[in-house]
């Protein structure tokens, strides 16, 4: 039996989601008294074995291919499904990410397999032999789902934020396998990005401060610029801001928009329907400025302050500037 973890990586370098699965997946393993093991796409990835290491996988996987230079769903769940087909793991993990989400569908798909995304906890009892009791996140985190994955090889992802990456380094030993991709899973690959400031995008910033309606207008974001501006982060906003012209679609946070996983999520003026909370909820610390103390976003974070954000938003740059100028 081996645990078998799906290292997501853009172009090189690997994502904080990555290594919360590779503590998970390390945890399971011990659990299940078998081998841990990782694997990387692309032959851009090489160099992440000595990353993984760190994290206690004794063997790490490296798919290769002349078409895997760049993300693409169909050849990376193709490759995914070719390496657990040799490997046989008893359980496969990636992470809760839309990218991560995407891949183990597609292995799912092409292994004729069931798969368990977003998930929460993992049964504490399992021995990789039974089916697997799993805790996952539905509906945008308003419910959560008691689940039994009962397959021969058990396909998870794990929801962001939810272990916390701890290393135990290790000597691991790298296997590279050469895949087999014909034409019908390479039509679909990253050919660009729009990056932002020192090519931190929403997606990817560890620090998001949002809008919605309660702003006012296009002009009324430039506080909130100037505060993203100060934590190194970014500017989002909700839906009615774009239906309204105010931002680009491009910033919006939401189930149509982009889901975001950052450390500190901000949100201003936003009522926190279930459609953003969808595109929110990854995040690991939410502080919500609202006037209304039982607006939704304000019931599901973790800091609030009931106030106006015209006032708030500034004072809060104030203090930041003031320490910084200590």
């Amino acid at each position: 039996m081996t645990v078998l973890a799906v290292v997501e990586h853009d172009r090189g370098t690997i994502t904080s989601a990555s290594l919360g699965v590779l503590t998970a997946a390390r945890s399971l393993a011990k659990q299940m008294n078998t081998k841990f093991e990782a694997l990387t796409i692309g032959s851009n990835a090489d160099a992440l074995s000595e990353i993984i290491a760190k994290y206690g996988a004794t063997t790490v996987h490296q798919a290769h291919h002349s078409a895997l230079t760049d993300f693409g769903p169909e050849a990376w769940g193709e490759s995914v499904a070719q390496i657990v087909r040799k490997v046989s793991p008893s359980l496969v993990i990636g992470t809760g990410t839309e990218r991560g989400h995407e891949v183990i569908a597609q292995t799912a798909a092409r292994l004729n397999l069931p798969a368990s995304m977003n998930c929460l906890e993992f049964d504490k009892g399992f021995t990789g032999t039974e089916p697997l009791k799993v805790v996952r996140a539905r509906w945008g985190g308003s419910l959560l789902e008691e689940a039994e994955i009962d397959s021969p090889i058990k396909l998870v992802t794990l929801a962001n934020h939810v272990v916390e990456p701890t290393e135990e380094p290790v000597s691991a030993s790298v296997s590279v396998i050469d895949v087999q991709l014909d034409e019908s899973v390479t039509q679909s690959f990253v050919q660009d990005r729009v990056e932002r400031v020192a090519g931190v995008t929403l997606a990817t910033s560890p620090v998001v401060v949002s809008g919605g309606r309660g702003v006012g207008s296009a002009e009324a974001f430039a506080p909130l610029e100037e505060l993203a501006g100060l934590l190194n982060g970014v500017v989002g906003c909700s839906r009615a801001v774009t239906n309204n012209g105010w931002r680009n679609h491009t910033d919006q946070v939401g189930q149509t928009g982009t889901r975001i996983a950052p450390d500190v999520y901000i949100a201003c003026g936003i009522s926190g329907a279930i459609q953003h909370w969808v595109g929110a909820m990854a995040s690991k610390n939410i502080l919500a400025i609202n006037t209304d103390a039982q607006a939704n976003i304000v019931t599901k974070a973790g800091y609030a302050v009931i106030g106006d954000l015209h006032a708030v938003v500034p004072a809060i740059s104030a203090e930041i500037r003031r320490r910084h100028n200590k």
